[in-house]
């Protein structure tokens, strides 16, 4: 048995601590996982060439692309026109959860999972808010039929953009848009049905009829942080000064 090199050991501490760092959460993930790229690089860990391999990877451009559409979706009014349209607070919990899901396998199907998860979690927490519900019951569904549906298509999720990658650099040749749908298709269609029918009701259901907080109590809880020049007529004054001119 070969005794661990300095350096190896010192690679796998620096993923030991890279994983610390993960499961804190204190600072950004991201931030986290160049500074681990910057130090493996600076201890000779890895190279030039392969520090910087991953951010011309086609499934990371494919994937910012994507992120990109996603963000037009949002600015051009189609989420706001969509929520109107999901939103129906007469609707049981059951058919909310249907509803919601299939939308959310559908955009996963044409744009990143995350990004479709992104857009309708505040339409379902709307409608939560709407229908004076927890949204706990139904936000884990969402969340699971997002992923279902990146499954139908080559840009749906990561994953299936990265094998595709890879196929590619074995065999010559990559999956297509929709080589993923046969199978994936069919598991997204079941699963939907699973989450819609049964598998909410195995969410715990402790604190689920507890109501959202309202607006004056979030507003309670709202801070905001303001930077004036230093020569500034408001320099020094109480807040009540201040509230007094704002009358």
């Amino acid at each position: 048995m070969h005794a661990i090199t300095l350096q190896q050991g010192l690679l796998f501490s620096l993923i030991g601590t890279l994983f610390i760092f993960l499961i804190w959460g204190r600072y950004r993930y991201d931030l986290v996982a160049f500074g681990a790229l910057l130090i493996a690089y600076l201890m000779g860990a890895v190279s030039v060439d392969e520090a910087f391999s991953g951010f011309g990877h086609p499934a990371v451009i494919i994937i910012a692309l994507v992120l990109i559409i996603s963000r037009g979706l949002y600015l051009s009014g189609a989420i706001e026109f969509m929520a109107s349209a999901l939103l129906d607070s007469t609707r049981s919990i059951g058919r909310h959860i249907s509803v919601m899901a299939g939308v959310s396998a559908a955009l996963s199907a044409i744009m990143n999972n995350v990004a479709a998860l992104a857009l309708l979690m505040p339409i379902d927490l709307q409608a939560a808010d709407k229908a004076e519900r927890s949204p706990r019951l139904t936000l884990m569904p969402l969340s699971f039929a997002s992923i279902l549906g990146g499954m139908i298509t080559l840009i749906g999720t990561p994953p299936n953009i990265v094998i595709a990658t890879f196929r590619q650099e074995a065999l010559g040749e990559p999956y297509t848009m929709f080589d993923f749908a046969p199978v994936g298709l069919v598991v997204a269609l079941v699963g939907i049905a699973y989450v819609a029918l049964i598998g909410w009701r195995l969410i715990p259901h402790e604190g689920s009829n507890t109501q959202r907080p309202s607006a004056a109590e979030e507003l309670e809880r709202y801070l905001v942080e303001l930077r004036v020049p230093t020569d500034a007529k408001v320099v020094n004054q109480r807040l009540r000064e201040l509230d007094k001119e704002a009358d």
